[in-house]
């Protein structure tokens, strides 16, 4: 059996890498350790419903805040990824279990009791299932809807690469509020960064979400301080605009482990800014880009501006 906290066996793939350096962060980035009774709240009732979370699987450094709300991003179908992303701290290689199927009714009875106005569930890659999990995503969202009738849902999924179209039509046809899959990089660093994955497949999964519901909300993400440039990320935005991206959200990448790539710069707060106003100037409803932003991060009150914006725009107050 893996012992998934011993980084050889979390990140097997990795475990012969030459390790590269972790640079000092500056002080922009830095965050409060997690702690209060609201963080202890919320990880009881994520272990009482024995859920798994993005929040602690891939470090994210916003943890303490959003946990001590009681706001918790749920990953659904096991801890184990099928993908090796050089960028990511989950666990990777063969799942050792099925497809859980009381899974979507813990989630959903874990959103009842943290009392949550919108809930963000995201997902491993699950390579090894002929769907990619598609029908899995739409049980939760179905057990959620359900269950809090009130709750927008917001999914982050993978990329369903290996699967039919049918795959993404279920998941669409479940009719979360937000449908966010993130392109993570620049498409010049896919081949080092993101290698089970395909640029221009990621960004057509979203474009064809809009087409199957001009209705939902899209949004997808990056990570700077990869080894992009700037022009590289402006065309990224453009790209969206061009599949119809409603929500972009941008942030520093943080090297989780010597093992995973390296940090290249950290991106002072100042470029973020003229990142998020150019994104603006390109049509996007919403933009979230700061060094701490996450594609979870206050995604609730996100949504209300999104919501917000995209009624303003239609000229419905």
């Amino acid at each position: 059996m893996r012992d998934l906290k011993i980084p050889e066996q979390r990140h097997p793939e990795k475990a012969r890498k030459p390790d590269n350096a972790q640079p000092k962060k500056p002080s922009w980035i830095r965050v409060k350790a997690p702690g209060g009774q609201g963080y202890a709240d919320t990880a009881k009732i994520m272990r009482e419903n024995k859920l798994v979370t993005v929040c602690e699987e891939a470090g994210c450094p916003n943890v303490g805040e959003c946990w001590s709300q009681g706001h918790a991003t749920m990953m659904i179908m096991g801890e184990v990824c099928t993908r090796a992303c050089t960028f990511c701290n989950i666990a990777t290689g063969k799942p050792p279990e099925d497809l859980d199927v009381f899974e979507p009714g813990r989630v959903a009875d874990a959103v009842a009791k943290l009392g949550l106005n919108h809930v963000v569930i995201t997902s491993v890659d699950r390579d090894d299932i002929e769907d990619g999990g598609a029908e899995h995503f739409a049980q939760t969202i179905r057990a959620v809807r359900h269950r809090s009738p009130e709750t927008t849902i917001e999914i982050l999924t993978p990329d369903f690469i290996r699967c039919g179209p049918e795959a993404l039509e279920k998941v669409v046809e479940a009719r979360p509020d937000v449908f966010n899959h993130n392109l993570e990089t620049v498409p010049g660093l896919y081949p080092e960064v993101r290698p089970g994955a395909r640029y221009f497949h990621s960004l057509r999964l979203l474009q064809r979400v809009k087409e199957l519901d001009p209705s939902m909300f899209t949004k997808s993400g990056i990570m700077v301080g990869l080894g992009e440039d700037r022009q590289s990320v402006i065309q990224v935005m453009e790209d969206m605009r061009a599949a119809d991206i409603d929500f972009l959200t941008i942030g520093q990448y943080l090297q989780p482990t010597p093992k995973h790539h390296a940090v290249d710069r950290f991106v002072h707060p100042d470029e973020f800014a003229s990142y998020e106003k150019a994104a603006y100037g390109k049509g996007f409803h919403m933009v979230s880009a700061t060094p701490l932003t996450r594609s979870s991060y206050h995604a609730g009150d996100d949504f209300a501006r999104l919501r917000a914006a995209r009624n303003l725009k239609l000229g419905l107050g």
